[in-house]
């Protein structure tokens, strides 16, 4: 009996907004009445030792390979760092070799997140940073359309790319209803494309 489709949402987040994003976004995933797996990577350290508990002590569980291979479609977050992913996302993905030998991404569909601290901190450079791996996997890259009009409303994080929220540096900034709503359309057209591409 196979798996009903689910679809991963897995992200690296420190401060915690990035994590809010994927539950956002895994709310309207929800709303299209598919499974979001919302999932995290660990942090990376030039410790060469193995130092970080198999299962975190809280928040959402580590992503494994299978979980990615098997997935109906993937929405990618991660804080912002100099314009990039951030470390421990890139060596998850890193990891995936295995799934592009055989091609097990190719054709679902993919959408982005990320929080940066700055209003201008680099976050459509993320965005298109984390959209290369999975564009080398065949993965089919979905954004936000402007048929979202909090896309032309917000003053705060949202782009055409996909979801982004400003948190602030000195004092941390809640998402905003802009930023949850076009987080939660994100994942909502990701789930209707990933529902016509498995029939």
């Amino acid at each position: 009996m196979s798996e009903s489709p689910y679809i991963l949402v897995l992200y690296y987040s420190r401060g915690g907004h990035t994590a809010e994003m994927a539950l956002q976004v895994a709310r309207g995933i929800e709303r299209q009445g598919l499974e979001a797996r919302v999932r995290t990577v660990p942090p990376v350290s030039p410790d060469t030792e193995a130092s970080a508990p198999p299962v975190p002590a809280d928040g959402a569980v580590y992503c494994t390979t299978e979980e990615l291979r098997h997935c109906a479609g993937l929405a990618l977050g991660s804080a912002t760092r100099f314009g990039n992913m951030a470390a421990p996302l890139k060596h998850f993905l890193d990891s995936t070799g295995d799934l592009w030998l055989n091609g097990a991404l190719v054709d679902k569909p993919a959408s982005l997140f990320t929080s940066t601290g700055s209003l201008h901190g680099g976050q459509e450079a993320t965005l298109l940073s984390m959209a290369i791996p999975l564009l080398h996997h065949g993965m089919l890259i979905t954004g936000v359309p402007y048929t979202e009009p909090a896309l032309s409303r917000t003053d705060a994080g949202g782009t055409p790319y996909g979801a982004s929220h400003w948190a602030g540096t000195d004092q941390p900034r809640p998402l905003t209803e802009d930023e949850k709503t076009i987080c939660q359309t994100l994942g909502e057209r990701l789930a209707r494309l990933a529902a016509k591409l498995t029939g």
